[in-house]
């Protein structure tokens, strides 16, 4: 990994807490089939694509230096991507969508390197490296849309979740790691299935990240471009799906304008999408997010972000109009006339100013939580924060001075004044108390025994966003994912088809061309007669040459195949047509 990390500077601005997602990309794993699956899907799609996706991605296959005969490998892309501003890492399938969003923001691509099973060619449910690869890296080269995905992460990962959010995403993931393994029991793939359907009914108000997620997957995965009457293909969803890339063109699936109504448009990530959303250009998805950008709780604070933070139950922040964060887990808010009054924190807290943690105030001077009230005090139009030092010996806010505030809506703090911060303006954020008592009408919020009390300075909570302000306060290196991709034993049977397309890839590469072509198509019929990507790729070879005894004995055994398996006739049709507009250019 480290080896990974050198090859792009990008990679070294990723903070550490992103880099546990990081893996391997292993790439001898691919086996030849894989090879021939990418290979396959990546000539059809750019023979399709051609003339039905936008023209920033034809252009970006060049740019990205991304191969359609074999898998791209994680080093050399990082080469070629940070030309362009852009890393790539490999992943473990669906990582939470808050750090998928914060890798954008940080203009690194996520990939899960896995590649689909041949069975599943035309689509996966589950994030591989055709998807990742062949799909988001080409279009990133247009600088325009490159600049929209990152600051899509970059507000997406302060979206605030809902508790039930992580639910759904390990119910989402667990299903298309089986609905994609092989072997998987049908039970076990509808069990899946039911779970992940049954979350999505019961999801309740949906969240600032469920909504999100709904404007990232109808533009960056399933986004069309242009009029509703033409329009092109610049989703990577689409880019990546050879069956759904020409469905999307048809009538069949409709075509509405894209705007902020998109974000309440849900989708199902195993089933074809029935609607698309067209943007006329590039600049008008940035125009939408900011319009979504203007909804949330990162922008707009007060009651209600800091009840969303309450309902995530995770970490989060809160920013007040002095500028000072509150990072924690928020469990109450007393409010009064709709606003918030006190705020509560349960265990470790830190508050930093500016992103950065402020000295003597990490988690560990907070380790038991962190309450304070907010908003003005009674009687009094001006906010201590906007007090002159005057002001503030006027009333008795000054060292040493033990004193009663009241605030707005019943909160007082009694205590022996100890000392207060600033801020770069001027403006005091903290002031720290001794043999200090805070009521709330007649509940006691702290008590002097419970020792120094820290209250924040603050009229307004003008922003409330997921995750810490300052990420180095927290010990963010905690995820273990409750499932991993499944690789199973592979049988003697795989090993020696593998075997053969190591072969035909040998062949057709140069390296070794002392096999028998029709030897190995005979211990194709013989030992793997259900096998049908493999015998496009002899014929390949065949009709190069111009063996014309052996290309008619391929047909003839691709006919048998399509009688058994008639679901495959159309790609074994399509990878035919390719082979012969190729060798006829």
């Amino acid at each position: 990994m480290s080896n990974l990390i050198e090859s792009n500077d990008i990679l070294k601005r990723l903070p550490k807490h992103l880099m546990q997602f990081i893996k391997p990309q292993d790439y001898e794993d691919y086996s030849a089939i894989d090879q021939a699956v990418w290979r396959y899907v990546m000539r059809k799609n750019v023979d399709f694509l051609s003339k039905v996706a936008h023209k920033s991605y034809m252009e970006g296959l060049k740019q990205t230096g991304i191969s359609i005969d074999s898998i791209p490998n994680m080093y050399g892309m990082n080469r070629i991507l940070k030309d362009i501003g852009w890393a790539a890492v490999a992943v473990d399938g669906f990582i939470p969508p808050n750090a998928f969003m914060e890798f954008q923001a940080y203009n690194v691509l996520v990939i899960a390197s896995d590649i689909r099973q041949l069975e599943h060619i035309e689509y996966t449910p589950a994030p591989d490296i055709i998807h990742e690869g062949a799909g988001h890296a080409p279009i990133i080269a247009n600088p325009e849309y490159a600049e929209y995905l990152r600051r899509f992460g970059e507000v997406g990962c302060k979206a605030i979740s809902s508790a039930k959010d992580y639910e759904l995403y390990e119910a989402v993931r667990y299903l298309s790691i089986i609905k994609e393994a092989p072997n998987s029991e049908a039970s076990d793939i509808a069990a899946a299935e039911k779970k992940v359907e049954d979350l999505q009914q019961n999801m309740g108000e949906p969240s600032e990240m469920a909504l999100i997620r709904n404007l990232h997957w109808w533009t960056v995965e399933y986004g069309l471009i242009g009029t509703l009457e033409n329009p092109k293909i610049y989703g990577a969803g689409l880019l990546s799906s050879i069956g759904e890339s020409a469905w999307c063109m048809t009538d069949e699936v409709e075509k509405l304008p894209y705007d902020i109504k998109a974000t309440y448009k849900n989708f199902d990530i195993t089933k074809p999408q029935p609607q698309l959303f067209v943007t006329p250009d590039f600049a008008h998805l940035s125009l939408v997010l900011e319009e979504f950008a203007n909804t949330m709780a990162l922008r707009k604070g007060g009651l209600s972000g800091i009840n969303k933070l309450i309902e995530s139950n995770a970490l989060g922040s809160i920013e007040l109009s002095t500028g000072l964060q509150i990072s924690g887990i928020f469990t109450n808010v007393i409010e009064n006339d709709r606003k918030p009054i006190y705020i509560q924190t349960t265990g470790k807290t830190a508050l930093a100013y500016r992103e950065k943690e402020l000295v003597g105030h990490g988690t560990n001077t907070h380790s038991e939580g962190f309450g304070s009230p907010i908003g003005k005090l009674k009687g009094i139009n001006l906010a201590i924060e906007d007090m002159s030092p005057r002001d503030l010996s006027a009333y008795d806010i000054y060292e040493e001075q033990a004193v009663t505030l009241e605030f707005e809506g019943g909160v007082k703090v009694s205590g022996e004044i100890i000392t207060g911060k600033r801020n770069l303006q001027g403006k005091i954020i903290l002031v720290r108390f001794k043999n200090c008592t805070v009521t709330h009408n007649d509940t006691v919020l702290f008590k002097p025994e419970w020792g120094i009390y820290d209250m924040a300075i603050g009229k307004d909570i003008v922003s409330a966003y997921s995750g810490p302000a300052d990420l180095d306060s927290f010990d963010l290196i905690t995820h273990v994912p409750s499932t991993k991709t499944i690789h199973v034993k592979k049988s003697e049977e795989q090993i020696q088809l593998e075997m053969l397309y190591q072969q035909v890839r040998d062949y057709r590469e140069n390296r070794n061309r002392t096999i028998s072509r029709t030897k190995m198509l005979d211990e194709l019929m013989e030992n793997h007669p259900n096998d049908w990507l493999l015998s496009v790729e002899l014929y390949e070879l065949a009709f190069e040459s111009n063996k014309t005894e052996l290309c008619k004995n391929i047909l003839n055994h691709l006919e048998t195949v399509k009688q058994n398996r008639p679901e495959v006739g159309h790609l074994i049709d399509d990878g035919l047509e390719i082979i012969k507009q190729t060798v006829n250019v």
